[in-house]
């Protein structure tokens, strides 16, 4: 499958200008690691940065289809590095499906050592969303699934709508889409589903609108868009595994290393921000005490203070862009 996306990831300059200096400066060859392989739009790159240099670069990601994709993409990387010097001197690539936020197993499993440089790329890509079969598009009509890994033995997005009380759901749609409307619709959905069950997004588009008044559906984007959110992110555990993945990789950083996320909505942000400020935190002691007395020392430093944008530019050739931040932070 072959999008837009593909071939323009976001803000890969930037990233690459933040992540290159650990690659380089590593003291043997450097392991760098795209925690988010999707399509390998910005694994190409980094995976060049690695393996020229001698080094390997491990791709993880939930979904088979991503990874089966990507492995040509890598494999004619290699090919040409070798070509242009030899099969000793060019380093190695490994794909593994799973979870960011089961990383501490993945890399102990990959037998990698401490990393210099890590990838997050949050969200879903377009090819995920523009799969009609996958139901993450609230365009298109499709089983609601939602699963980033389809052969996962998780609930999908019609098994949540079907079983989730009304109080639950509203909690979802409120925590994860921030709905301003999220006990409207959950209601709606308990009271459609005794006659007619919801399992396709087109079901659950139309059912939303109806929620919805029609003066609060004349702005802010399309009506749905909040609660699919939430879906997709209850259905995959989003910020359970982002926290987790996180935390892991600040813990496999080398001194030195560094750690880039690319989020594409506020909630992803904030706990990525929150994540850097503590670990950037060089005292947990109460504001009120002289003298401190945890010991606690900084892991982190942030490098950039105020997240990155896409210019105007960028989202001009990839709309889907204009949501994105990046925030890099280096290993103590």
């Amino acid at each position: 499958m072959t999008t837009e996306y593909t071939h323009t990831p976001v803000l890969c300059e930037e990233t690459l200008d933040l992540l290159r200096p650990a690659i380089k400066k590593a003291d043997s060859a450097a392991i760098v690691v795209d925690a988010t392989l999707g399509r390998a739009g910005h694994g190409k790159h980094l995976a060049r940065e690695a393996m020229a240099a001698g080094g390997t670069y491990l791709g993880i990601d939930l979904d088979s289809q991503a990874l089966q994709e990507a492995e040509p993409i890598l494999a004619e990387l290699r090919r040409q590095l070798v070509s242009k010097s030899s099969e000793e001197e060019v380093g190695e690539y490994l794909l593994i499906q799973g979870s960011f936020g089961d990383l501490d197993v993945l890399l102990q499993e990959a037998e990698i050592g401490y990393v210099d440089a890590f990838l997050f790329d949050l969200g879903v890509s377009s090819p995920q969303i523009d799969d009609p079969q996958r139901g993450f598009s609230f365009k298109q009509d499709a089983p609601l699934d939602m699963r980033l890994d389809q052969n996962a033995a998780i609930p999908t997005a019609a098994e949540l709508v079907q079983t989730l009380d009304q109080k639950e759901l509203t909690r979802i749609f409120k925590q994860y889409g921030e709905e301003k409307w999220a006990s409207r619709i959950a209601s709606f959905i308990v009271r459609q589903r005794e006659n007619v069950p919801l399992e396709t997004s087109a079901q659950l588009v139309e059912l939303i609108k109806a929620a919805i008044p029609a003066s609060a559906r004349r702005a802010g984007g399309h009506p749905a868009k909040r609660t699919f959110q939430a879906l997709r992110i209850a259905v995959n555990d989003e910020l359970g595994a982002l926290s987790r993945g996180l935390e892991a990789a600040i813990r496999w950083l080398r001194p030195g290393g560094r750690l880039g996320v690319l989020t594409f909505h506020s909630l992803e942000d904030r706990l990525v921000k929150r994540i850097f400020a503590n670990a950037q935190q060089s005292c947990d002691c109460p504001a009120d005490l002289p003298v401190c007395v945890c010991s606690s020392n900084a892991v982190l430093s942030v490098l950039t203070k105020r997240p990155l944008y896409p210019s105007d530019k960028e989202i001009e050739r990839n709309p889907r862009a204009r949501s994105t931040k990046l925030r890099v932070a280096e290993k103590l």
